[in-house]
């Protein structure tokens, strides 16, 4: 412990920032003065009784961000004031007609958080679930479901990991709430309806870092990660950021293990018009034996098992493995007016065998075996211009941009026929031979489908009354092609090639300067799906689905806190055969309406909370034969609630208590709302503790997920259970050199 004596005050990092801001920012106005004064060294002496003493001069001013400067956070650094806006760039989040939440790097770290589900499981608009089948996480966002596949990293889609990706490595997790397929363009697989992610990589800051975190679990699992930042040249124009992790053993749930590594650099190049950034990401993820998703049949649904049960079978297994390059270029050709260009490529690579049991109360619990192979190439690029100027008393924020994405998947697989199993124990068997259906050449695996994807968009953002007031108006034209392949023959089976425009009209008014009022009229936007084996147009794709949402709402940012809240409705058409005509078509509709509510940053002295409410009133209409109209669709719960908070205990400095309660209403498993999961809740403890150590800044962290051990099934999205997580206790320490 340093002792009285020998202290020395220490500026805080922020301090030192904002000195060594005003000191570059103070240079010219200082020379200037140097050079005043040696003119008035030459001139005649004034009169005498005039007064000598200059007049009081007051400067002020503000630095402007980068158009790629990442936004600045509330107070506890977790949560930021603004985020990635697709076309209209990164943005403050008081001054965009959209609702958004933008998780930063240390919000990751105090998680503790080994996946981008579990860091947006304390969000209160988002679940995350499995996805079908393997072990890939979808997040259900306004009750809608988005893929994995659906998520953009650096702005760009189909460059991200496919199935799960490393939070180490980023800098910020933004949450989209909402039709977004004007300010991104149509996602690959169309399922961003509801919302969307985007995550930002991490790259140099002006203070070198170098960061070592030590962690483990109380079930068996260690790890370490190397976080290195430094910039470099006469004014810190070069820039590398490069980030190490691994991790492995077993997880809370008996006999999964898991094993992670990955790696990424991050350099760039900070000139006064032009900036250059490279990313490169490689990430490795194996999973033996993890606990799987069950599909239900029949009338009844089943208990959820033990907490920390397994009912996987001993031989199933994934490897998940992703390389992922992007470059980029931003130039400032005019006053107020950027240019950029970005690129990415994406190699991934899946290779799994896999086994969902599915439960039949009546004929009891089976599953089947099988082995998948799948490779993914992509290439995505993105290219625009941003300015502002103004017409008399209206500015105007204008932006346009190009998008073009193309992926390319291949697979070959393999199933077994039906075995007996159970949820509950005794349910292991051999590996079964898989000869009940074969697909493809693992040596060498077929075409599964090509996706292009292209559009254009253009958008004005008019700011009137000194920009308190802000009507953006927009349009993007989106071509859509895919060709869907006949695994193991590579023909093609299907095919679409659709285009049309999606608007987007939104307003701000900025009732006082902590308080937004915001409309926006959205669409989202997915490929027309095509008619099946046994409809009379057989065959035939139909058009986009066009879905629409209309939301208004409200926004508080003081700086230290803030929130949203907002009244949203979406409808998103549903095609289906009509049992009249026999012809598939685009003729019912799922409509969502709802409230949300968050609340985020440093409400009190030391006291932050990240909190909030969703009520959703979700039904089908128009249905075939009417046969579940007014029903709630599948996987979507009524009400979502959350509150996490910290608490900094003012007679223990460093020492900071947080807790978490999570409550999710009740989901239906099938259409007619016959099978349903309940309510459920989960209650999350911890703590952390920053202290010096050999004047080195350590902290210590301890978190304990599901603290009761409850059992339950977390998740009925997709028409199958996701069974939740067990208590999990996980700690770790971080050390900065």
């Amino acid at each position: 412990m340093t002792s009285i004596a020998t202290f020395r005050p220490r500026l805080r990092p922020l301090q030192v920032a904002v000195r060594r801001a005003f000191l570059r920012a103070s240079l010219p106005f200082a020379l200037s003065l140097c050079g005043i004064a040696h003119a008035q060294s030459d001139a005649p002496p004034p009169p005498a009784g005039t007064d000598k003493t200059l007049p009081t001069v007051k400067v002020e001013g503000a630095a402007t961000p980068l158009p790629g400067d990442f936004a600045p956070t509330y107070s506890g650094g977790e949560i930021a004031r603004g985020g990635q806006f697709g076309l209209l760039g990164n943005q403050k989040l008081s001054d965009v007609p959209f609702s958004m939440t933008s998780y930063t790097s240390k919000a990751i770290e105090n998680s503790q958080a080994h996946s981008i589900g579990e860091l947006l499981a304390h969000d209160p608009d988002v679940r995350p679930a499995y996805g079908f089948g393997n072990f890939s996480e979808v997040f259900v966002i306004r009750g809608f479901q988005l893929n994995g596949d659906d998520i953009s990293l650096n702005g760009l889609y189909g460059v991200t990991p496919r199935q799960l990706v490393a939070p180490e490595v980023l800098e910020r997790v933004d949450v989209f709430k909402g039709a977004n397929a004007f300010l991104d363009g149509a996602s690959p697989t169309g399922s961003a309806i509801g919302g969307g992610i985007n995550l930002e990589l991490k790259r140099a800051d002006d203070k070198p870092l170098t960061r070592v975190t030590a962690e483990a679990s109380g079930s068996g699992q260690v790890g370490t990660h190397v976080d290195v930042g430094r910039r470099f040249g006469s004014d810190g124009q070069f820039g590398i950021r490069v980030n190490g992790a691994i991790r492995g053993g077993e997880t809370s749930i008996d006999d999964e293990f898991r094993h992670d590594t990955s790696t990424a650099v991050s350099l760039d190049y900070r000139g006064d018009k032009l900036r250059l950034y490279g990313d490169f990401l490689y990430q490795r993820r194996n999973i033996d034996e993890g606990r799987s998703t069950v599909q239900v049949t029949g009338t009844d649904v089943p208990d959820p098992p033990s907490a920390t049960h397994n009912f996987a079978q001993p031989w199933t297994q994934s490897t998940l493995e992703d390389t992922v390059g992007i470059l980029r270029a931003e130039y400032d050709f005019l006053p107020g007016w950027t240019a950029y260009a970005s690129g990415g490529t994406h190699h991934a690579h899946e290779d799994g065998t896999y086994s969902s049991p599915t439960f039949d109360s009546v004929t009891g619990t089976t599953a089947t075996a099988s082995d998948i192979l799948r490779t993914t190439d992509a290439q995505s690029a993105t290219a625009g211009v941003r300015g502002h100027f103004a017409t008399g008393p209206v500015t105007h924020r204008v932006a346009a941009g190009f998008a073009i994405t193309s992926i390319e998947d291949r697979e070959a697989f393999a199933f077994s026929s039906a075995f007996p199993t159970s949820l509950y124990g005794g349910g292991a068997v051999p590996m079964p031979p898989l000869t009940s259906f074969v697909a493809g050449n693992f040596a060498d695996p077929g075409l599964a489908d090509q996706i292009l994807m292209r559009s254009v968009a253009v958008s004005d953002t008019l700011g009137i009354l000194n920009d308190r007031v802000l009507f953006t108006i927009g349009a993007r034209h989106q071509q859509l092609h895919q060709n869907n392949f006949t695994v193991g023959t590579d023909s093609i089976s299907s095919s679409f090639d659709q285009s049309i425009n999606t608007p987007i009209f939104g307003l701000v008014v900025k009732a006082t300067n902590s308080i937004s009022l915001f409309a926006n009229r959205a669409e989202s936007l997915a490929p027309g799906q095509t008619a099946p084996i046994g409809a009379a147009n057989v065959g035939q794709t139909l058009a986009p689905n066009r879905t629409k949402q209309y939301e208004v709402g409200a926004k508080y940012d003081s700086n230290h806190f803030g929130g949203t809240l907002s009244l949203f409705q979406i409808e998103q058409p549903t095609a289906f055969t009509d049992p009249t005509t026999n012809l598939f078509g685009t003729n019912g509709t799922q409509r969502h309406r709802g409230i949300e509510l968050s609340v985020y940053g440093e409400v009190a002295k030391g006291v932050r909370l990240l909190a909030g409410a969703t009520l959703l009133n979700a039904k089908q209409l128009d249905t075939a034969g009417g046969a579940t109209d007014g029903d709630r669709p599948i996987g979507v719960p009524s009400y979502l609630f959350n509150v996490s908070g910290e608490y900094d205990l003012p007679w223990v400095p460093g020492l900071t208590l947080d807790a978490a309660w999570i409550h999710t209403g009740n989901q239906f498993l099938d259409a007619a709302n016959k099978l349903s999961i309940p309510a459920w809740d989960r209650f999350d403890l911890g703590a952390r503790y920053t202290l010096n150590i050999y004047k080195h800044p350590t902290t210590f962290r301890a978190t304990v997920e599901n603290v009761t051990n409850k059992a339950y099934w977390a998740s009925a999205t997709g028409a199958y259970l996701t069974q939740g997580r067990p208590r999990t206790f996980l700690m770790s320490v971080t050390t900065d050199f």
